[in-house]
């Protein structure tokens, strides 16, 4: 069955955890025979010796940390990628039922020939893997896994938003003396990894933390202030539960199983593009309401979240 993701937005940690589970079903165990670029660069330019490095290497498993993908190979390597705002992920051939899909445009996309498919990755087992981003916001680099904790793009990173990753000690040390709101502080990578714009909204709706409170105010002078305790807790809570549902930014998804039942969070939203309706939140009443900080919307209800 077609592994095909359609983003709306950009891809925050569930979503990128709902593309790595599929991509380790298909791709454990099996051999890259080559890979085809068919431009120079994404984002950035491609490493050197990129498909000589990855190519004729088995996959041994696929990793993530917070959005990055980790494609681990043997013989050491990590094959990093980041599906930016518009990649795409489709696996082609025998046994696997293809539907490759269309940008807004019209134009095809995953099949391997379609004007955004820039990177065709062919398996030893005769199937196809195709990595298409039509803004190409996204990139890749390969490295030893060794040199995970000093990799660029990986160290620094705060702990993972997840109930076995962050503890409301670590959560409350990243806020500490931070002139700047919870909600931009939420959103700093070093502070916690992987959280994005439409995920820290619901969170902070579920803590009932105003969006506008100062991120020190929050956390206090010292310890563990209860704020942060409702967040760390609404974290927990939101993330598992978007990663059950498969995430929410995924436009269409066809699971292995033929299981079309992912990025079906959107419903479970509470705040985020829910301007002027009313607050879902038992016994509130409010009305949601929209701000921009940092350039992006945030929604809030004024009434339960101070």
């Amino acid at each position: 069955m077609v592994q095909l993701y359609f983003l709306r937005y950009m891809p925050e940690l569930p979503e990128v955890e709902t593309v790595r589970v599929g991509l380790e079903r298909h791709l454990s165990g099996e051999r890259i025979s080559d890979i085809e670029l068919r431009r120079n660069d994404l984002r950035f330019p491609f490493p050197k010796d990129f498909t000589s490095n990855i190519g004729g290497r088995i996959v041994d498993s696929v990793d993530r940390r917070a959005k990055y993908l980790l494609i681990r190979l043997e013989g050491g390597l990590t094959w990093l990628s980041h599906l930016g705002m518009s990649g795409r992920g489709a696996l082609i051939g025998d046994g696997i039922e293809s539907r490759p899909g269309k940008f807004a445009s019209g134009a095809p996309v995953g099949s391997g020939d379609g004007p955004h498919d820039w990177v065709i990755v062919r398996l030893e087992n005769g199937n196809r893997a195709v990595y298409s981003d039509h803004r190409r916001f996204g990139f890749m680099d390969c490295f030893p896994t060794s040199d995970q904790s000093s990799h660029k793009l990986l160290q620094g990173l705060g702990p993972e938003p997840t109930p076995n990753h962050l503890v409301p000690s670590d959560l409350a040390d990243g806020l500490r003396g931070r002139r700047t709101p919870i909600k931009s502080a939420l959103l700093d990578q070093r502070v916690v990894a992987g959280l994005g714009n439409i995920y820290v909204c619901e969170i902070l709706h579920r803590a009932g933390v105003s969006p506008r409170r100062m991120a020190s105010s929050v956390a206090g002078k010292h310890g563990v202030s209860n704020r942060v305790e409702k967040i760390t807790a609404a974290t927990h809570d939101v993330i598992t539960e978007a990663i059950d549902a498969g995430g929410s930014t995924l436009q269409d998804f066809r699971g292995v199983g033929g299981d079309d039942a992912m990025g079906y969070f959107i419903h479970n939203f509470l705040v985020y593009g829910r301007e002027g309706e009313t607050c879902l939140k038992e016994g509130c009443g409010g009305i949601v309401s929209r701000i921009v900080q940092s350039n992006r919307s945030t929604f809030f209800c004024s009434s339960c979240q101070r």
